[in-house]
């Protein structure tokens, strides 16, 4: 006989409110609603804070999760997410759902659970309102001064079977709560004062060899993801800590200034087969060290290492890991540490601006899979470089290989935010813009601080001209990564198309310092010059402007998506045939989404009657 298996496990139990109501009025409709949330809300809510669906009938779920923290904050998280699907239906077909959480003992049989613990979580989901999400006292009891959400106390609750009485606590974000107006802002009070929060700045290179920041910079977002991980921790993004590499500034003026209680600061030396990490962390009022440690290691040692490092800074703020938060940090895409640099390398190049680097990239990632081909992040990564690619016109990059690399992603880990954006991407230039958008949301659920995901959502709501959601999309990924320039100028474009030139004019002075500070760093992007053009001649500077448009093309040829934004600066200050030389360069180079895009681009209007033009069209269309 099968001994039982128990083991405790946070629960959370969902149903719709008003379901039957919903089927009688429109079933098909009904059942295609809750597909598409499953789908697109729920799948990637869950997987993003390590859950997993253990039942599902009708329109109940069941999913458990190792961590108490992370249950609540899936809960609310959902909540919000389908607060603003609804917002955009009638009222007759919004979808509501109802969410309970318990900690408890379950009974694990197969791929499902049940017992008491089960139970008292469908219980306590029957107590919310609809939209609302309620929880028991023994999560209560682990999320208080971790989570800073309205707790309402609604006392013991007689529930139907569970023989004692359940104590129940009604739970809604600051934002939700009627009475938040009260509540001081984020600008006005830290936002994680009663939960430990952590920046991770940038390891130092003390290889003395410059060649050697990709490891580095590796190992330092390696370090941040691994404690990403863990629910009871707020960790900064990557993007907001990288805009710090380089800067001289005091740990307390940093904590300070990112609002958190902690920063992690360290250094790298790698040599041949050796590495030497040190690493401090440091408590972000008092400036004293909470913990530090030097690690000498061989190389083959670095993923045990970095889970190390992870652990002990968990140890050090005094967090206790649920076990499916302790195995999720051992969690490795590949064990095998020569891939693992080439694909470092790769990321290196990638995060880097411009069509070359993007090259280099897809060759390093290529690299990675040569030697592991089920190297999940290497795989995700050449998808997403062959995306970006595409995207420039790259006469090298082909929709089949970047539509197939996309699925062998997806197919080795479902969970990776890369491999959705890359999809989003094959739809795009596929023109299947409603899944393209459905991927970009997947994406961004998973990993909200994903920069290309939100810029590849403006995209495919700015070619839907929905041009202030565009715009919306594109200040996220602003705001995500501050150094980049492309975004910032499809935001500014958008401004531009609304009408809204006083914030347009704003954009302008910040846009030109982003493009000016990646021509400092990097000399071949062509883009740069490219969209730069067009912002001077927006300032009225049209002759440094006819000087960039010039670098743009003899810079970089055979980036082609920028020898368009060229096109579209030298028809705005009236040189039509110079404007039709160049689109005649580059639009059959083109991927079909921009070149239907010629169709409605204003900047085209001062050619649309040229006979070349024409010409040009008609060829296109018949190709």
């Amino acid at each position: 006989m099968r001994e039982e298996q128990r083991r405790l496990a946070a629960i959370l139990a969902a149903d719709v409110a008003g379901y039957s109501r919903l089927m009688a009025a429109d079933e098909s409709g009904t059942l295609g609603r809750l597909r598409r949330l499953r789908a697109e809300v729920f799948e990637p809510k869950i997987a993003r804070f390590h859950g997993r669906i253990v039942g599902s009938a009708g329109d109940s779920l069941l999913i458990e999760f190792g961590s108490a923290v992370n249950a609540v904050q899936c809960a609310i998280e959902l909540q919000r997410e389908l607060g603003g699907e609804n917002a955009r239906l009638p009222e007759n077909r919004r979808m509501a759902f109802r969410m309970g959480v318990n900690l408890g003992d379950v009974i694990v049989e197969d791929d499902t659970i049940y017992g008491d613990g089960v139970n008292i979580a469908a219980r306590l989901e029957k107590l919310a309102e609809p939209g609302g999400v309620c929880i028991g006292h023994a999560i209560y009891d682990q999320v208080k001064g971790k989570l800073e959400y309205v707790y309402t106390d609604i006392g013991e609750q007689r529930v139907h079977n569970i023989a004692e009485p359940v104590r129940a606590y009604r739970v809604m974000s600051i934002e939700q709560s009627p009475t938040s107006s009260s509540v001081p802002s984020a600008k006005d009070a830290l936002p994680f004062r009663n939960r430990p929060s952590i920046a991770v700045l940038p390891f130092t290179n003390m290889s003395g060899d410059p060649e050697q920041e990709y490891f580095s910079d590796g190992i330092t977002e390696d370090i941040i993801t691994d404690l990403s991980k863990v629910g009871a921790l707020a960790v900064t993004a990557r993007n907001t800590t990288f805009a710090l590499k380089g800067k001289s500034m005091d740990v307390s003026e940093v904590a300070r200034q990112l609002r958190v209680s902690h920063v992690l600061e360290g250094s790298v030396r790698k040599a041949g087969s050796r590495v030497r990490i040190t690493a401090q962390l440091i408590d972000g009022m008092s400036g004293h060290h909470v913990w530090a440690e030097r690690y000498d290691r061989d190389l083959n040692d670095i993923f045990a290492l970095q889970d190390e490092i992870a652990r002990a800074i968990v140890d050090a703020l005094k967090i206790r890991l649920m076990p499916a938060e302790y195995a999720a940090i051992g969690k490795r895409t590949t064990e095998n540490v020569e891939a693992y640099q080439y694909y470092l390398m790769g990321r290196q190049h990638f995060l880097r601006l411009g069509r070359r680097n993007h090259l280099s990239a897809r060759r390093l990632y290529q690299r990675a899979l040569e030697i592991d081909p089920e190297y999940g992040l290497a795989r995700a990564g050449l998808a997403l470089a062959e995306g970006m690619l595409l995207r420039s016109g790259d006469p090298s990059a082909n929709l089949v290989t970047l539509s197939a690399e996309a699925q062998r992603a997806l197919a080795l880990d479902s969970t990776l935010a890369e491999a959705h954006v890359a999809h989003a991407m094959a739809h795009f230039q596929k023109e299947q813009i409603e899944l393209a958008g459905a991927a970009c949301r997947r994406a961004i659920a998973l990993d909200p601080d994903l920069y290309e995901a939100h810029r590849t959502l403006g995209d495919v709501l700015r070619m839907e001209r929905k041009f202030a959601e565009a715009a919306a999309a594109y200040e996220k990924a602003a705001k995500v990564d501050r150094n980049s320039y492309g975004a910032m100028c499809m935001l500014w474009d958008c401004r531009k198309t609304l009408g809204d030139e006083e914030e347009a004019d704003r954009l302008s002075g910040e846009l030109l310092t982003r493009i000016e500070k990646a021509m400092r760093l990097y000399p071949d992007d062509g883009a740069a010059y490219a969209y730069g053009c067009y912002i001077l001649h927006n300032l009225g500077l049209d002759e440094r402007a006819l000087q960039w448009a010039e670098r743009a093309i003899t810079i970089d040829p055979e980036d082609y998506n920028s020898h368009y934004n060229v096109a579209c600066f030298l028809a705005a200050i009236g040189a039509v045939e110079k404007a039709i030389d160049t689109l005649e360069h580059c639009v059959p180079q083109l991927g079909l989404q921009q070149v239907h895009w010629m169709a409605q681009d204003v900047d085209m209007n001062p050619l649309r009657d040229h006979p070349r033009y024409r010409a040009l069209i008609e060829r296109l269309e018949v190709s």
